[in-house]
């Protein structure tokens, strides 16, 4: 039986002031050619400088994906010529890595595994080419754009493996906060190299690459398609060569794009203008122990507080809202039932992001601790938020212009229910009957005649012990 072998390298963006070697702004801009700094357009003689944040985001990257870490390492020119890069060659690190040989843990059908990091390391990006009829255009806002390469070992065996494999270091650098790791904007690229061979065989196949893959889901997609189509060849007795392929998202397949007939030969030497970098172990020490909590940290400490599976889900997708529950000092599942549930809709009617509410903490609080202590029902919470989300003051006031104060006072409360049973004797009958329907309709003329105020739970408990009395 054919199985396939598959490796991903993933480039990912890093958030920093100023780009890696030189001080022109890390930023995206509509207007091409706004963030460019002679060394990005490789002036003759001019000397990179490198970006101290930069080392310090792919240190957290290389914590957190358990990663062994270089502490003296060097830069490499890696020489090709190609209209996006100016110089004639990229400055990356090719011998000395920042990390290597770390992991990721993944879990697919409640199976977990180990995918194997092969290394980290820092690199610039390119110019981005715009082909239009009037030729190839350059933007060099994105010429030296700080990056890191992430390379898996060749540990993933099936498609499923591999979305959860980009799934879960998206969510882990998301986390960390070096990087929007935004796939589909090209703050996070993936390549995939693929292979089939026989289940037991020790030798891998021949690798194939797949380029172009603009979201999580194509990953799973074209390695699907990639698989079949190998397959195929390979039981029409057809010799699979190495070759590079695009995929097509209008179509779902791979493209041919290039033949690989012969290595690539990048002649790879030592930085000559960047000197070697000696990383203090207190600094490392320091990285280490100021790290972020990281999604699976916090899967386990949801499930402790007693949250869902579906809100644990919806939470570690939305990291800003998943740092606002951190940290609250109130009731943990309420808050969350809250954001994951009316705030969340609240932000996709009006097509919202998290961050822009600019929710107080304390003001947060407030309403989550009226709902724990019964002032607010389910039903007033939904009118009342709208108003505190767009006023942002004190939800306890909004309730009180709004009419919206529960009420918990079990004598009042008492005089409803008492009245109501007084009132309606045929409903009462129909209790004594057996028929669920009488409580329904009692409860709903109890809420009526308190204008939806009635702490429901309270009135239900009142209104089937008066109406157990009758019986007896």
């Amino acid at each position: 039986m054919l199985v396939p072998t598959i490796g991903i390298e993933v480039h990912v963006e890093l958030k920093s002031n100023a780009k890696v070697y030189s001080k022109a702004k890390n930023a995206y801009s509509n207007e091409p050619n706004s963030f460019v700094d002679i060394i990005d357009l490789g002036y003759p003689g001019v000397l990179p400088k490198l970006n101290e944040q930069v080392i310090k985001n792919a240190l957290k990257a290389c914590v957190a994906l358990n990663c062994k870490i270089n502490d003296v390492m060097h830069f490499d020119r890696k020489n090709y010529f190609y209209p996006d890069l100016p110089k004639g060659y990229q400055i990356t690190q090719q011998d000395t890595p920042i990390g290597y040989d770390g992991y990721l843990e993944i879990e697919v059908d409640g199976k977990k595994k180990k995918i194997g990091i092969e290394r980290i390391h820092i690199e610039e990006d390119t110019c981005k080419s715009i082909h239009s009829l009037a030729g190839t255009l350059l933007n060099f806002n994105r010429a030296g754009v700080p990056l890191i390469e992430i390379v898996s070992k060749p540990d993933i065996a099936s498609p499923e493996e591999a979305v959860a494999y980009v799934e879960a270091l998206r969510e882990t650098l998301l986390y960390l906060g070096i990087s929007d790791v935004k796939i589909e904007e090209g703050s996070m690229r993936c390549d995939t190299n693929i292979s089939l061979k026989e289940e037991n065989a020790k030798e891998f196949g021949t690798k194939v690459e797949i380029k172009n893959i603009g979201s999580i889901t194509n990953v799973g997609l074209s390695l699907n398609y990639e698989i079949a189509r190998q397959k195929k060849l390979i039981e029409d007795g057809i010799k699979i060569v190495e070759e590079t392929r695009r995929y097509d998202d209008n179509t779902n397949t791979t493209i041919l794009m290039r033949v690989k007939e012969t290595g690539n030969d990048y002649r790879y030497f030592p930085e000559p203008d960047i000197p070697f970098i000696y990383l203090d172990k207190s600094w490392i020490t320091e990285v280490k122990e100021n790290m972020p909590k990281l999604p699976e940290e916090l899967r386990e400490e949801y499930k402790v507080w007693g949250l869902n599976n579906n809100n644990i889900k919806t939470l570690i997708a939305n990291a800003p809202m998943s740092k606002f529950l951190d940290i609250l000092n109130c009731d943990k599942v309420i808050s969350a039932n809250l954001l994951t549930g009316d705030i969340l809709a609240y932000l996709n009617k009006h097509k919202l992001n998290f961050e822009d509410l600019e929710l107080k903490q304390d003001l947060f609080e407030e309403l989550v601790n009226m709902i724990s202590n019964n002032e607010v029902s389910s039903k007033q919470v939904k009118e009342l938020l709208p108003v505190f989300l767009e006023k942002k003051i004190s939800p306890k006031s909004i309730a009180k212009e709004l009419g919206l104060v529960q009420i918990s006072d079990t004598n009042a409360l008492l005089d409803m229910v008492k009245k109501v049973i007084s009132d309606n004797p045929n409903s009462v009958e129909d209790y004594k009957n057996g028929l669920d329907r009488a409580v329904k309709y009692l409860m709903g003329q109890i809420m009526k005649a308190s204008r939806g105020q009635a702490n429901p739970q309270t009135v239900s408990k009142l209104l089937v012990e008066e109406l157990d009395k009758i019986e007896k």
